[in-house]
């Protein structure tokens, strides 16, 4: 063939080639808009399933550490007001140069300093803290006890003022003297068994003797597992015990009871030193094994409320 029929069998190709591209692409167009137009025919629920088929690319959220909160809480300022009235109890308007009122100054600069007589009666032996109330704005009110050498007591309100992190205080005014705290009414006491002579109560009196003088070992009266040390150094010389008083029945009993029974006592002793005599109060736990008291826990004091079991 030729040279020239070539180009012109191609020349004629070509036209026939882009018609059949530009057709191919109308199909798809046509088809394109009948899928549409079907699926808004079909509805909603049609159209919503046609979109969630669609594939689409989700780029996975960044987890998000929770951020870390940090509660402040506000410092009890109850030592900080017990320093100070113990100072300003002790410092004189007449000496504003001693080391008392200084003190004082550095710890409410706006406090006037009290103006005790010559020779007062009775000088100041102890301060303590009773109660701490807080108050907005970082304000406290500290109620804190005067007890003078001759027994009398005052109770003063001590307004302090501190920042959230505790670190800075200040007295804003003199103290105040309040009425003390009321006595509540205190249950009646648990401990309503009254433990006879025998077994139970000489364990109990062998220990306290143990833990109080030193007269023996403490650790053959536990039971297995339990650790507790003597006072030392060992305060006292004798311990006697004047009563025992349970809260279980079977504290009573008069044979031993089995093997895990647990009973709580409450130890009325008095304990002697060179100082004097002593009345002491302890509450002791106590478990049977193996036909014998042992103690399973010590605490000082009574537990009030509940009753005989």
């Amino acid at each position: 063939m030729s040279v020239g029929k070539q180009a012109s069998g191609s020349e004629a190709a070509a036209p026939m080639v882009a018609g059949a591209r530009l057709e191919a692409m109308r199909r798809r167009v046509r088809l394109s808009r009948l899928v549409l137009w079907t699926v808004i025919a079909a509805g909603p629920v049609a159209l919503g399933v046609a979109i969630t088929s669609t594939p689409a690319t989700v780029e996975a959220a960044t987890a998000t550490r929770p951020a870390a909160v940090r509660t402040t809480v506000a410092s009890d300022p109850a030592g900080y007001a017990q320093l100070f009235l113990g100072a300003w109890l002790r410092s004189s308007a007449d000496d504003a140069t001693s080391a008392q009122a200084r003190f004082v100054q550095s710890m409410g600069p706006d406090v006037d300093l009290p103006d005790p007589a010559p020779g007062a009666p009775s000088k100041l032996a102890s301060v303590s803290v009773v109660r701490s109330v807080q108050r907005a704005g970082g304000a406290w009110s500290v109620t804190v006890a005067a007890q003078y050498a001759d027994g009398a007591v005052r109770y003063y309100a001590v307004p302090v003022a501190g920042d959230r992190a505790g670190t800075a205080f200040a007295v804003t005014a003199a103290p105040g003297v309040v009425a003390g705290p009321a006595l509540i009414d205190v249950p009646a006491s648990s401990y309503g068994v009254r433990v006879p002579e025998g077994a139970l109560a000489s364990a109990v009196g062998e220990f306290l003797g143990a833990y109080l003088t030193g007269a023996g070992e403490v650790d053959r009266y536990l039971a297995p597992g339990v650790k507790l040390s003597a006072v030392s150094p060992s305060p006292y010389s004798v311990v006697v015990v004047q009563q025992v008083l349970a809260a279980e029945k079977a504290a009573a009993a008069e044979q031993m009871p089995g093997d895990g029974t647990r009973v709580r006592v409450l130890a009325q002793v008095e304990a002697r030193d060179a100082g004097g005599r002593w009345p002491l109060a302890y509450e002791v736990v106590l478990r049977v094994r193996s036909g014998r008291w042992e103690v399973a826990g010590l605490e000082s004091g009574s537990v009030q409320g509940g009753g005989v079991q």
